[in-house]
């Protein structure tokens, strides 16, 4: 066999051979697209966004992904999200969702709790007008006294988010323990708090007899005064 004949049965062999390759690898993209889906646009946030914070362009970044690995309610495109606040707070790296933002004035379904949270809800001394969703309070508990004690009020509390507030209009509150209610408006509040104070505030609210809810002005986060105490003689 002629040099010219042999190239050129080994060119075509080449191209039988590239062609059955390309078919196989063509066979195994459409099942492979099949079972996941077509490439979909995912946008997915470039640097943290804190809850309430207004999501800016330079904050978001766009990625492909199969269809069935985006997530329900996703956002396709950074302008679905011109104008909107996060409602939750998104770590980078996350896909964005429709549940994560709002326009600033709608709720999210519940409160945003983070891991290790809880919700407490009491009931206690303090102005509606003052204490609101979003404020901030510390919190005064004034034990019952034992018969040989001295009444004392303590900072039980610093700086406590209160989650929903609403003025209480119960005609009358039941006194803790047989004592009179201590006169006053009252606010019914939800706050975001760790586990333990959740267990002490449902103590305080059972067995103390009274709580009262100092509102904090905006952007004071001092701490440090928890276990501050004044007894009945005011010293």
């Amino acid at each position: 066999m002629s040099h010219r004949r042999r190239a050129l049965l080994l060119g075509g062999l080449a191209l039988i051979l590239g062609g059955l390759a390309a078919s196989s690898i063509a066979g195994r993209e459409a099942s492979l697209s099949r079972r996941v889906g077509e490439l979909v646009n995912v946008v997915v946030a470039r640097e943290p966004i804190d809850a309430g914070m207004q999501i800016k362009p330079q904050a978001l970044a766009v990625r492909r992904v199969p269809q069935r690995f985006a997530s329900d309610g996703r956002i396709a495109s950074p302008d679905e999200l011109q104008g909107l606040r996060a409602s939750v707070d998104i770590p980078a790296g996350t896909d964005l969702s429709a549940a994560m933002v709002g326009d600033g004035r709608s709720r999210p379904a519940g409160p945003p709790i983070r891991r290790g949270e809880r919700i407490a809800h009491l009931v206690a001394l303090g102005s509606p007008d003052l204490v609101t969703a979003g404020s901030r309070v510390d919190i005064l508990v004034t034990p019952e006294p034992q018969a040989d004690e001295r009444g004392q009020t303590v900072l039980a509390l610093e700086d406590v988010e209160v989650l929903d507030a609403a003025a209480f209009t119960a005609t009358e509150q039941a006194p803790s323990r047989g004592t009179e209610a201590v006169p006053g408006d009252r606010v019914a509040v939800s706050l975001r708090v760790t586990l333990r104070q959740a267990v002490y505030l449902a103590a305080a609210q059972d067995f103390a007899r009274e709580l009262r809810l100092l509102p904090r002005s905006d952007g004071d986060r001092a701490r440090g005064k928890v276990g501050l105490r004044m007894g009945s003689d005011f010293r």
